[in-house]
C-alpha cells in the first residue's frame, strides 16, 4: 500500500500541485487578461506585498537622489526591518531598495513621512492610486502591510495585486530595484549589505520583478513577474505556504501553453469605415497571449466617435480584441490630420481671379 502511494503521487500531474494557495492568479502583464486562477476577488490580507505600492508612489513622486534624514518615527517600526537610526542619512533610492529587497518596515515608514509629511496622508494617496488603477477591492491603512494592534491590515485580492504589478512594470526604476539580487549602500552612519528576500530571483530564471510577504495572520504572500523571450506574466499568490515553487510551476505551465501573438501592427493599422477623420493610427501594436485553439476565435472591433471638430492627436475610439464574446484587449484609436501646405501668393492670386470669372 505504502508503494502505491508513492507511485500515486509521483504520477500526478504538476498542474494539481500549483493549486496549494488559497487564492492566485495569473495574469499576462501586457493586455492583463487573466490567464488562470482561483478566487481572484476574493479579498486578504496582503502583508509585505503592500510594499509595490508604497515603492511605485515613491519612484514617481519623489527624487531619488534626495537625502532622506531618519525620523524618530522609526522607532514605531516593527517586524521585517533595515535597522535604520534616528538622524541617518540615506537617499531615497537606497530606502526603496531597503523596501523592496529586505522589507524594512522602518523604510516604508520614513518613505511615507519623505513623500507625503505623514503616514495618514501618504495612505491616502495610496488609496487614491488603488482606485486609479481600478483596485476596486482594496484599501491600504499603511504603507508597510504590518496589522494594527487590533488585527486589521491592508486588504487587497489576487486580481488587483495582478493590476498593480502590471503598472508597476511598466517602471524601469522598479523593475531594476525589485529585480536586484544584492545591494551595497552606504549612509553617514554605517554600510548595509543587502539580499533579496525573492528566492525566484535566484531559483527561476526568468524572473523580474517581484515582492515577498508574511505576518502570521496574512501567511506567505507573494507577488513576481517573468519574462521569457516576448512574453511576460505576473503570478500573484496569497495564503501559500509552497509559494516559491507554486510560482515557478504556474509560469512554466503558462509559458509552455501560450504564444504572444501580435494582432494588429500600429504600422499597418487601417479602419476601412473611417469617414470622419483624415487618418487613424494607434500608439502601440496589440499583442495577446493566446494558446493555438484560441487564435481563430479571435475578432477584432473598431468603435469611433464622430468629434464635429478635432485636433491632430485627439483620442476618438478604440480597437477592441475579442476572444469569443470575452473582450481581452483594447487599444486607444488617435485621429491624425493631413498637412495642407500654405498656398503661394500667386496661387492664391489664381484662386481669386477662378471664383470671380
Amino acid at each position: 500500500m505504502k508503494y502505491f502511494i508513492l507511485l500515486l503521487v509521483a504520477i500526478i500531474p504538476w498542474e494539481i500541485k500549483a493549486f496549494s494557495a488559497s487564492s492566485y492568479i495569473v495574469m499576462d502583464a501586457n493586455s492583463k487578461r487573466v490567464l488562470e486562477g482561483s478566487n481572484i476577488h476574493t479579498k486578504k490580507l496582503i502583508a509585505s506585498t503592500t510594499k509595490i505600492m508604497t515603492a511605485i508612489i515613491a519612484l514617481e513622486k519623489g527624487d531619488l537622489d534626495t537625502i532622506v534624514t531618519v525620523s524618530k518615527d522609526v522607532l514605531k517600526s516593527t517586524g521585517s526591518n533595515i535597522y535604520i537610526e534616528i538622524g541617518e542619512e540615506i537617499t531615497l533610492e537606497d530606502l526603496i531598495y531597503g523596501l523592496l529587497l529586505r522589507s524594512g518596515n522602518d523604510a516604508a515608514i520614513e518613505i511615507a513621512n519623505h513623500i507625503s509629511g505623514s503616514m495618514e496622508e501618504f495612505v491616502k494617496l495610496m488609496n487614491e492610486y488603488a482606485n486609479n488603477l481600478g483596485m476596486n477591492e482594496t484599501f491600504f491603512i499603511n504603507s508597510s502591510g504590518l496589522e494594527d494592534n487590533s488585527g486589521n491590515g491592508n486588504v487587497s485580492t489576487a486580481y488587483d495585486l495582478a493590476l498593480l504589478m502590471a503598472y508597476a512594470l511598466d517602471n524601469p526604476k522598479f523593475v531594476e530595484i525589485s529585480g536586484t539580487k544584492k545591494k551595497v549602500v552606504k549612509t553617514n552612519y554605517k554600510t548595509y549589505e543587502w539580499y533579496n528576500k525573492n528566492k525566484l530571483l535566484t531559483e527561476y530564471k526568468y524572473t523580474i520583478a517581484g515582492k515577498t510577504g508574511y505576518t502570521k495572520k496574512a501567511l506567505r504572500t507573494l507577488v513576481s513577474a517573468a519574462k521569457k523571450d516576448d512574453e511576460e506574466l505576473i503570478v500573484v499568490t496569497l495564503q501559500d505556504s509552497n509559494d516559491f515553487s507554486d510560482h515557478k510551476n504556474l509560469y512554466e505551465k503558462n509559458f509552455k501553453k501560450y504564444n504572444n501573438i501580435k494582432i494588429i501592427d500600429k504600422d499597418d493599422f487601417y479602419v476601412e469605415d473611417n469617414i470622419f477623420y483624415d487618418d487613424l493610427y494607434i500608439n502601440n501594436d496589440v499583442k495577446v497571449l493566446l494558446t493555438d485553439e484560441e487564435e481563430e476565435k479571435i475578432s477584432i472591433n473598431y468603435e469611433i466617435k464622430k468629434l464635429d471638430t478635432y485636433q491632430d492627436g485627439d483620442n476618438v475610439g478604440e480597437v477592441i480584441i475579442k476572444l469569443g464574446d470575452d473582450i481581452i484587449a483594447k487599444e486607444d484609436i488617435y485621429a491624425q490630420k493631413w498637412e495642407v501646405a500654405e498656398k503661394s501668393f500667386w496661387q492664391k492670386l489664381i484662386d481669386f481671379l477662378i471664383f470671380w470669372k
